[in-house]
């Protein structure tokens, strides 16, 4: 065990953390900023425990060389003058002891000198003192002033700061010392038993001081380190909550019974301000006092007061001086009860805005709805097909006029019928296809050709598309049937509702981001109105009688299957406003 404690300067190395008596003494002597890594909480930065113990032993030398010195001079004023030279040995050891303390302070800033051997600052500190007490020890000769106490402060400074050997060998230096001088006491004449006894006394008396010191420096430095440890913990631990809240979507309040927030998220301080896009405050800050909050200040103090809440949340409305109104889902929970007063200190609130709630469980009804609606549609595809044949050979027989009108209503029935059915399975719930490399470019230019030929549309100036698609390759990540797909419904959906005339429907494709290729479809025509804006893209909304409202829903969707965005804007092309369908897909190295 001595054998491994002795591998750090600074003592038994697994005790001690690895911080050597070279690093302390180097830093005291320039500065501890190679330390910076080892802050104590509440301390100067870059400085350890021992490092701190350092600076206090070499304090401590420094107030006893000045207290040695005044002695001396209260002695000699006192009428028992010092010998010169035990005098000299004060003033050169408060001299030694003020400069090595205030080196550091001198040399702030400077590089820390980083000697390979601990000999030497073993020697400016430790060894010094005992070359100086020993001195006075021997002069003194134990017929006047004993001095032997002073050999403690080295003793401490050995067990806190050196390795156990080394300290041991410190302890064996002082006790050789007050042995040696025993023995010249009973050469002079001295009781031998008397000095001899006194001399192992106060011998025996360093090394139990030096390990002891010892013993309590290793302690110190594993609580510190565990100390530092669960520092550590707790930091990451605060760090990765402060992150998880701050990225919450929904808003959390941290209040207590004053009404003051402690802390608040984002997504809270955006539902608490009249425009989301902008921020209140960040925490601390007051909930009254603020007009627009009180709904939610007497929803705090209601839930304070009865010490509960529903665990569905309650609805909170909060209103500003404008006419804006913010209707809030709130739930809270409590922390901290305090069993005296059978209350709560702080509650935390947790706040959503009813129209996100509302969206998200309309989605979650359409999405059951589809999951339905694939049923019901593979479920119809066989009777469908079979209604169709039998259409087609009633067709067949030579039938009346009458009846031939009516064969033809329901074949086009049929056909409608069967493209509703293909559409609901298109964005049915499935493995979908994966994505290919594909060169936009050339599938947009064929696919307008092959829309304007079944269209039974002019293709040139005269026609009503203009297609503008780059001479090179646009490679993206889509699969060619559902980009031609998404393509075909908005170039249909354009056409229908764009003025007449020619090249009143835009097709282009922009490569400027190195990222993403950017397919618009663009129509001249009126703007779309708000109340139809805002159901664009969703399922079986359609302002036609015929039409079955899933076309944009299916762009929609493909679109998110692969990656890509579509959106809608109010835009200005060549001149002439219309409305403007943007497709961002993704782009890839071609291969």
């Amino acid at each position: 065990m001595a054998d491994a404690r002795t591998s750090s300067w600074f003592g038994p190395e697994p005790a001690r953390d690895a911080i050597s008596f070279e690093a302390a003494a180097g830093d005291a002597a320039g500065g501890f900023d190679a330390l910076d890594d080892e802050a104590a909480a509440g301390a100067e930065p870059g400085l350890t425990g021992f490092v701190r113990l350092y600076r206090a032993f070499l304090g401590a030398r420094a107030a006893l060389g000045l207290v040695l010195l005044l002695a001396q001079w209260i002695a000699a004023a006192l009428g028992s003058p010092p010998r010169h030279l035990v005098l000299s040995a004060c003033m050169f050891y408060a001299a030694e002891t003020v400069v090595l303390w205030l080196l550091p302070r001198l040399q702030r800033g400077a590089t820390p000198a980083r000697l390979g051997h601990v000999g030497r600052h073993w020697l400016a500190s430790i060894g010094f003192d005992l070359l100086v007490f020993s001195a006075l020890h021997v002069l003194d000769g134990g017929a006047g002033v004993s001095y032997s106490a002073l050999f403690v402060l080295p003793m401490l400074m050995a067990g806190v700061m050196t390795p156990r050997l080394l300290a041991l060998a410190t302890a064996a230096l002082a006790t050789l010392v007050m042995l040696g001088v025993a023995l010249a006491g009973v050469l002079g004449g001295a009781d031998v038993g008397l000095r001899l006894t006194q001399a192992g006394l106060v011998g025996s008396g360093f090394f139990v001081v030096t390990l002891l010191a010892g013993e309590m420096a290793s302690r110190l430095a594993r609580e510190e380190r565990a100390a530092r440890g669960s520092l550590e913990v707790a930091r990451q631990q605060a760090q990765l909550n402060r992150l998880v809240i701050e990225e919450m979507q929904e808003g959390v309040l941290v209040v207590d019974r004053r009404g003051h927030v402690r802390a608040a998220n984002p997504a809270a301080r955006a539902l608490l301000a009249e425009r989301q896009v902008q921020l209140v405050r960040a925490a601390p800050f007051r909930l009254r006092g603020v007009a627009a909050w009180t709904g939610l200040v007497s929803a705090v103090e209601r839930a304070f007061v009865d010490g509960r809440w529903p665990e569905a949340g309650r609805d909170v409305l909060v209103s500003f001086g404008n006419g804006i109104q913010r209707s809030l889902r709130v739930r809270v929970r409590f922390t901290r009860r305090r069993e005296a007063e059978g209350s709560e200190d702080l509650c935390v609130l947790f706040l959503e805005d009813n129209r996100l709630v509302l969206a998200r469980s309309r989605q979650e009804k359409l999405a059951a709805m589809g999951r339905m609606s694939a049923g019901i549609a593979h479920e119809i595809r066989n009777p469908l097909s079979a209604i169709g044949q039998a259409n087609a050979l009633l067709a067949e027989d030579g039938l009346e006029a009458r009846q031939q009108r009516l064969t033809q209503m329901i074949a086009s029935n049929v056909q409608r019928l069967k493209r509703i059915v293909d559409d609901v399975m298109e964005v049915a719930p499935g493995t979908p296809p994966e994505a290919v490399p594909l060169d936009a470019a050339a599938l947009v230019a064929e696919t307008c050709a092959d829309w304007l030929r079944t269209n039974g549309r002019p293709e040139g100036a005269d026609g009503p598309l203009a297609c503008s698609v780059p001479a090179r390759a646009l490679v993206v990540a889509f699969e060619p049937e559902h980009l031609r797909r998404v393509l075909v419904n908005l170039l249909d959906n354009a056409l229908r509702h764009a003025d007449p005339g020619a090249q009143t429907v835009q097709v282009e494709l922009d490569a400027a981001d190195p990222a993403h290729v950017f397919m618009r479809v663009f129509s001249v025509g009126a703007p779309i109105p708000p109340e139809v804006e805002q159901h664009l893209f969703e399922p079986f909304f359609s302002t036609r009688s015929r039409g079955s409202g899933l076309g944009l829903y299916i762009c929609r969707e493909l679109c998110e299957r692969y990656g890509a965005r579509i959106q809608y804007r109010r835009s200005r092309f060549q001149g002439r406003d219309g409305n403007e369908f943007s497709v961002r897909l993704p782009r890839v190295t071609a291969p």
